[in-house]
């Protein structure tokens, strides 16, 4: 078979044709079977709110369902009976919040039972001695002591103290004292 410089030309053209085509057709079989692999844990957090992931959030009223699943159709693992507890939101689905309670338990909560506003637990882990308030943020003078459990309200923190209320009484107290906020976030 003779080949002339044109017809060579042209057939080594043809080649890189094709294997364009093939290129750009590999790729997108790779790219729909990358869609259709990523599971629901891989998608990016927060989808629905636009807030980051994990975060804490408390209950806005009482009672609450907490459910097995992300849907009314799930059974009811347990109730919340107290407003104001905090929870961390982990995951998001649609209106539903996946959230863990302080000991651990998790479940599914419809988002419109939830408030943004902070709130936090006094040392729930601990069963010694109550925790004191001091009235600024580098004193030692104590205007409170407050019992394992109690939910307070949090105003502010600079990563190791937090401004809180509860029931009239404001002051500081130690960040890693309170169940609702992460150690060394800062609030305003």
């Amino acid at each position: 078979m003779k080949y002339n410089a044109l017809g060579l030309n042209t057939v080594i053209s043809r080649l890189a044709a094709v294997r364009r085509i093939y290129a750009g057709l590999l790729a997108t079989i790779l790219a729909v079977a990358f869609v259709f692999c990523v599971r629901a844990d891989d998608l990016p957090k927060g989808q629905t709110s636009g807030l980051p992931l994990p975060r804490f959030v408390s209950l806005k009223s009482t009672p609450v369902n907490v459910r097995r699943g992300p849907s009314a159709d799930y059974d009811i693992a347990w109730k919340f009976l107290k407003a104001g507890v905090p929870v961390e939101v982990t995951q998001e689905f649609d209106v539903w919040f996946k959230i863990r309670d302080s000991e651990g338990q998790e479940g599914w909560i419809q988002k419109t039972l939830l408030s943004g506003r902070r709130t936090a637990l006094v040392s729930p882990w601990d069963k010694g001695d109550p925790v004191a308030l001091t009235d600024k943020a580098d004193s030692t003078t104590v205007v409170a002591r407050l019992e394992h459990n109690v939910i307070v309200d949090v105003g502010s923190c600079d990563g190791h103290r937090c401004r809180v209320s509860v029931e009239g009484q404001r002051g500081w107290i130690d960040q890693q004292r309170l169940w609702g906020v992460y150690p060394d976030e800062k609030i305003d």
